[in-house]
């Protein structure tokens, strides 16, 4: 095989960033660029698609210049997911902004669908409850609020994809409108049980069939870069996966049992499931990652506000430097002083899936500080994890004892203390910091002959920061039997 380096372009809503990676399976040069979130007076939250794709190819020159283009073999993409971005197909302009899957802007029809029964249809068909989170929905509510979109989209003017669609689509100069299977899984329209696009769900969510991209495996050539905007034609794509999944890959799971958690602005664990089964109401069911004719399938818990809720307390207390802050005021107190923040902002994720909850502070006392409060906020990161993976040790008693934990926000020592506190189980922590930008340029190496079999890619699994409970567990119990009276309360207050 020539070249000596993947490529991998990790598009995620704070950064993006690409990282080559040698034959050793090790990360040895990193470019990153910082990406804006506007969220408009209607409370939509939005990026500007071509930012997206600006940045794209800054980080790709980067590396290239630091490489050489004949020392890169293929290139690999990992994303943030959900997000939705439309375009015309003739002249690859956006014709609306990238609605990230932190946007609501659905909120109402996801409600009509629930309220109409026909939550239960979509479940069945996708594994995921009806939310706002993912694409279908946003989709829908461009076509349905942009003058004239719907009639173009029907006529096979306007192509739609989610981050890894519109890249592939800008890197190929066109030529290939495509995406992932992992990827397809989060848009709330893909068959999960066939790994295709489900023809009853295009036509409820009145998404036009010739608008979405072909579903291809997440570990194969799906093009060759075209000469465009500063990156070189003729790379192989070589991949393309959620960056969730992604960094399910980088820890080295490559079969059922373990279970990872990436912590970040919002959180998602996921471990490996035998099978497509879709009857679960707290947990989603979602497709890893396929490859080689074959669907991997998982088991996803997906956090709304993890890291956020301590971005929340930093904006409370008007800090130009919102996380930092937070984090020093949380570091002077040993414990929260009995306080329960319940970050349900935007409703409560897994397990709950309950829209009309909202945030709330419980346990306060005259004794109570903002460093409390801080304290507080990190802890519920640590209690919205554990309802997670309880979640799943139920549904799959077999599961790893340990838990994996990568991203921005577990860089924090103090919280992946906390976590294994409340989990009573070991935490793992990787080492690496590009986690998913690694997992994705190893399915690339896959593809194109660097390596030759998930036995190869985990022996070259990054090293792991090890952090045992210390907690007894009758406090433990203690604490947990107060959050989730906090949650009971806080989803109580939402009840007209």
């Amino acid at each position: 095989m020539a070249g000596e380096y993947i490529l991998a372009l990790d598009q995620g809503t704070t950064n993006t960033k690409a990282v080559l990676v040698d034959r050793a399976g090790k990360i040895v040069f990193r470019a990153s660029v910082g990406m804006n979130v506007v969220t408009t007076s209607s409370g939509h939250v939005e990026q500007n698609a071509n930012e997206i794709w600006s940045a794209s190819c800054n980080v790709i020159q980067d590396c290239i210049e630091h490489a050489g283009k004949s020392a890169v073999a293929a290139i690999a993409i990992t994303n943030q997911r959900e997000t939705v971005i439309l375009w015309d197909r003739k002249t690859g302009i956006p014709v609306a902004p990238a609605a990230i899957w932190q946007c609501r802007r659905s909120a109402e029809r996801c409600a009509k669908l629930i309220s109409d029964g026909l939550e239960p249809l979509i479940q069945r068909y996708t594994g995921l409850r009806v939310d706002p989170l993912f694409s279908a929905s946003k989709a829908e509510w461009f076509l349905d609020h942009t003058e004239g979109l719907r009639a173009r989209a029907e006529a096979g003017e306007i192509c739609m994809g989610t981050v890894d669609s519109w890249l592939i689509f800008k890197l190929t100069a066109g030529k290939t409108h495509a995406t992932d299977a992992s990827n397809a899984s989060r848009t709330q329209l893909l068959n999960l049980s066939t790994g295709k696009w489900e023809e009853e769900l295009l036509r409820l969510f009145r998404i036009p069939a010739a608008m979405v991209p072909t579903v291809v495996e997440s570990s194969a050539v799906i093009a060759l870069t075209e000469s465009v905007d500063g990156v070189p034609g003729g790379f192989p794509i070589a991949s393309a996966i959620g960056d969730s999944h992604a960094a399910l890959v980088g820890h080295g799971v490559f079969s059922t049992g373990p279970v990872k958690a990436t912590y970040g602005t919002g959180s998602s664990l996921m471990t490996l499931s035998s099978g497509s089964s879709t009857e679960d109401s707290a947990l989603a069911r979602t497709i890893a990652w396929a490859m080689k004719g074959k669907i991997q399938h998982a088991l996803e818990g997906n956090i709304t506000m993890t890291g956020a809720s301590v971005q929340w307390v930093g904006n409370f207390v008007q800090s130009e430097t919102p996380v930092k802050t937070a984090l020093a005021l949380a570091s002077t107190v040993s414990d929260s002083g009995g306080v329960y923040l319940v970050p349900a902002m935007n409703g409560l994720g897994a397990p709950y899936w309950d829209s009309e909850a909202r945030g709330a502070i419980f346990g306060l006392t005259r004794n109570s500080t903002i460093a409390h409060l801080a304290r507080a906020a990190l802890e519920a990161i640590t209690h919205q994890i554990a309802d997670v993976f309880e979640e799943m040790q139920r549904r799959q008693p077999g599961m790893s004892s340990a838990l994996y934990a990568d991203g921005g926000a577990s860089e924090n020592s103090e919280l992946m203390q906390l976590q294994a506190d409340m989990l009573g189980r070991p935490v793992l922590r990787s080492k690496c910091p590009e986690l998913s930008a690694l997992g994705a340029a190893w399915l690339a190496g896959l593809a194109v002959g660097t390596w030759n079999s998930f036995d190869e890619l985990a022996a070259m699994t990054p090293e792991r920061d090890v952090f045992e409970p210390h907690l007894g567990d009758e406090l433990r119990n203690r604490a947990r039997q107060g959050w989730h009276l906090a949650i009971e309360r806080a989803r109580l207050q939402a009840v007209r």
